[in-house]
């Protein structure tokens, strides 16, 4: 059976329809509730070179048709049809399958897009806080910020509502270099830490740089003195050491009329919940399936749950998270266009973005790159933190950072190691042959070492200390005899610990570079090939280095703490 044949449209397989114009040579969404009712029809432009091959849904986009061009099959002429109820369907352009990451608490944002779409979205220039773009061969770092500003119908109910917002549910959401996995980390809004000076662009295209805050809570990064979410990307920077690429920003009214369009999230409560005092939540135990109001009013209780606690309610939100992560991407949702245009709608509509990403192409691009993460292989986690011990006992209303599981924890995301024990058994093999690999390197590595005059090798800082190239240059000239060295400045690329290359015929050089600089056998990388005369290794210093002779930062854990919470996307798991 076709796709035009079917009764309804909310049971067409969108793979179905997209069809090769050949007056084009673009491929066509076509929508309709039979093959005799005329179908408008939107172009979807061909892929971009920077995103990922889909083959049965390609790259969305909405041109706007030239004046007197009749859709292929259409005719000429007439009132264009509007969009809307009867037999009259709606022509939409989708990425088909795109994992569509959700913001709760203080918002809900997604990766569905239209092109017409675009004015929705409104832009903020962070004056540099992000890296400003992502490479398709590095971990890609987004900061979802879920604002607690009362605008919208009804959510002036919430709290204060004449706040400018807080930064009151922030997620640093870390997708690997690989693509296969990723992990949200929750940063708690009631942590004490230091904000960082912060300049911000103004209406009038001037910058007003915003004096830093020390010891003050998280959730004043933003909003609070003018700061923007750039002043929370530079935050998030100083507190975990890790870059972020871009910001997604969104509000109160997101969750509300996402889990709307997705039909209901679904979610399980071990017992009652009854908040008088704060959203007014009542819901029996069991299993609910939550909208509108309801599900706001779920992500913002503070009192249905745990120890009455915002942790608990960071839990919460990340159990509702998963749920509604895993309702997107499942076969009603994706094989349903009115949904689609539903959730299209909500998510632009309440979405804010950095400039980097500040259009639907460049969203899609992004999309384009978090699509293939299943969801059992992304971790929600939370920044481990302790009572603030400089407040009393019985008045403990913020936290800091408990730094005996925050430091492996946020090294090991920096380290692009994954968090999931699935993504951990599907590495194991590459593991072994790793090892095996190694052995081969260190056996080679017992032969003869060249001279320190004989070492030929270009120096590159890839994501060490300012400067450490320079020194390290001057370091190994004067102080260690490798006269033939030089200094190439920054690498085309960072890289996560420092590494020597070199070819097989280079190995003597590579030895005795090694027992100067004092390199482990990991730092490494030999070739397939011998290079010719005079060529020289290539030595990249990575964030591992600290100086010239100094020992390299100790190897990234491979394992979490057990007190470190986490939970995988891809589970249910009932609200206690």
């Amino acid at each position: 059976m076709d796709a035009q044949s079917r009764g309804r449209a909310d049971e067409i397989d969108p793979a179905d329809q997209w069809v090769l114009n050949p007056r084009t040579g673009n491929y066509e969404l076509r929508l309709a509730d039979s093959a005799a009712q005329p179908r408008p029809k939107v172009t979807a432009p061909r892929r971009s070179a920077s995103a990922p091959s889909a083959p049965t849904a390609p790259s969305p986009g909405v041109p706007k048709p030239r004046r007197g061009d009749p859709p292929p099959g259409g005719r000429r002429g007439g009132r264009s049809r509007k969009l809307g109820g009867g037999g009259r369907k709606k022509a939409l352009a989708i990425t088909g399958g795109t994992l569509a990451f959700l913001l709760v608490g203080g918002s809900v944002a997604a990766y569905l897009y239209y092109n017409h779409l675009n004015g929705n979205l409104s832009v903020t220039d962070v004056a540099g806080a992000g890296t400003g773009g992502f490479k398709k061969d590095q971990p890609i770092n987004i900061l979802v910020i879920g604002t607690d500003k009362r605008t919208g119908a009804g959510n002036e109910s919430y709290g204060d509502k004449d706040s400018v917002g807080h930064a009151d549910t922030t997620i640093l959401f870390h997708v690997s270099k690989d693509r296969t996995n990723a992990t949200a980390l929750s940063i708690p809004r009631d942590l004490i830490t230091n904000i960082p000076a912060c300049p911000t662009k103004q209406p009038d295209g001037s910058t007003k740089t915003i004096a830093p805050s020390k010891g003050t809570r998280f959730n004043t990064s933003l909003g609070q003195e003018g700061r923007d979410a750039g002043c929370t990307m530079r935050t998030v920077k100083e507190l975990t050491g890790i870059e972020v690429d871009h910001f997604m920003m969104a509000d109160f009214n997101a969750v509300k009329t996402l889990s709307t369009a997705v039909g209901g999230v679904p979610v399980c409560l071990a017992k009652p919940v009854n908040d008088e005092e704060g959203s007014h939540l009542k819901l029996d135990a069991g299993e609910h399936r939550l909208e509108g109001e309801q599900a706001l009013a779920f992500v913002r209780t503070r009192h249905g749950f745990g120890n009455n606690s915002d942790l608990d309610r960071i839990r919460i939100q990340q159990q509702f998270l998963g749920s509604m992560m895993r309702e997107m991407k499942s076969k009603e949702t994706l094989t349903s266009p009115k949904k689609f245009l539903s959730l299209a709608e909500a998510a632009t509509k309440s979405l804010g973005v950095d400039s980097g990403i500040g259009s639907i192409g460049k969203l899609t691009d992004l999309a384009g790159e978090l699509k293939g993460i299943d969801t059992k292989n992304i971790t929600f986690t939370t920044l481990p933190v302790l009572d603030n011990p400089a407040e009393p006992e019985g008045k403990k209303a913020t936290v800091v950072v408990d730094h005996a599981l925050a430091d492996p924890l946020l090294q090991m995301i920096r380290g692009d190691v994954s968090l999931t024990e699935v993504e951990k058994k599907e590495q194991a093999a590459k593991e072994a042959a790793d090892a095996d690999a190694k052995a081969k390197q260190d056996a080679l590595l017992q032969g003869n070492r060249a001279a320190a005059a004989d070492v030929r090798v270009s120096i590159y800082n890839g994501g060490g200390p300012k400067g450490a190239a320079s020194t390290t240059l001057n370091w190994l000239q004067n102080g260690k005899g490798v006269t033939k060295s030089n200094n190439v400045g920054n690498a085309p690329s960072k890289v996560g610990a420092t590494q020597l290359e070199y070819a097989p015929n280079q190995a003597d050089q590579a030895r005795a570079l090694a027992d100067i600089m004092g390199l482990p056998a990991t730092a490494l990388k030999v070739g397939t090939a011998d290079a010719p005369a005079k060529t020289p290794m290539k030595l990249t210093l990575g964030p591992d280095f600290d100086k010239p002779g100094a020992p390299l930062a100790a190897p990234v854990p491979q394992q979490l703490p057990e007190d470190v919470q986490q939970a995988q996307a891809d589970k249910a798991i009932c609200a206690k």
